[in-house]
């Protein structure tokens, strides 16, 4: 029996400038399809879950993984490069801070549950990539969750809530357990995998296929062992 959707469901993290470059190209793919309807669905990752509540300013994060803040500086001229041509300003000035990223997954949880994942998606890349947003701070994240008329009380509920947070985490295992050690990493109707943010090419060749599982590795992507991006 064939299939009436195509089903993807990507693993990414919040703090992957790779994911943000993956998710605008596979963007690009779905505008040239032409078949049948495609559906997605967002999960979660963290490539560091144990930076602090307080966060890391940019230097100390960049030390910390790399040992140098110059040489990381100038691997993300690539990633400027290739961000510019899916239209993301990636800011990577002193004022950029990396957060722990487990309380946006949170809240993008609820957000799925009520229809709107992938815009929060977008706006909270934004906001960490582009704005210099800094996204461990209450009141910044209930400024974004206003945009889509959450009350500051319900966003400080969700950000709080061990049941939510135990949800993600168990989604991120999942997902590891199966494979899954670098993102984006994009399944396709359960059955094709796609590691790396890929050309819009390789979304469409996977979308006429849908096939026993196939992997294109190689991908630009984020990688937790190393801290490479």
């Amino acid at each position: 029996m064939q299939n009436d959707k195509i089903k993807i469901d990507i693993v990414s993290d919040v703090a992957c400038p790779w994911c943000y470059v993956g998710k605008k190209r596979l963007e690009k793919a779905i505008g040239a399809w032409d078949g049948i309807e495609i559906e997605i669905e967002w999960h979660p990752f963290q490539l560091d879950p144990n930076i602090p509540k307080e966060g890391l300013d940019r230097d100390t994060y960049l030390t910390n993984k790399f040992g140098s803040v110059d040489r990381p500086l100038e691997m993300t001229k690539r990633l400027e490069e290739s961000g510019k041509e899916e239209g993301i300003n990636f800011n990577f000035g002193k004022e950029w801070l990396a957060v722990n990223t487990l309380p946006l997954h949170q809240l993008l949880h609820v957000a799925g549950e009520e229809g709107f994942k992938d815009a929060l998606k977008e706006r909270l890349m934004k906001a960490y990539f582009d704005e210099n947003l800094h996204l461990n701070d209450v009141t910044v994240l209930q400024t974004i969750m206003a945009e889509y008329d959450w009350s500051a009380e319900k966003t400080q509920k969700i950000i709080n809530d061990d049941r939510i947070a135990y949800a993600v985490k168990q989604e991120i295992a999942h997902y590891q357990q199966r494979g899954v050690n670098s993102v984006p990493f994009f399944i396709i109707n359960d059955k094709y995998g796609i590691s790396g943010a890929q050309p819009p090419e390789a979304f469409l060749e996977a979308f006429k296929q849908v096939a026993p599982l196939k992997i294109i590795a190689n991908g630009d992507s984020c990688d937790p062992t190393t801290g490479i991006c």
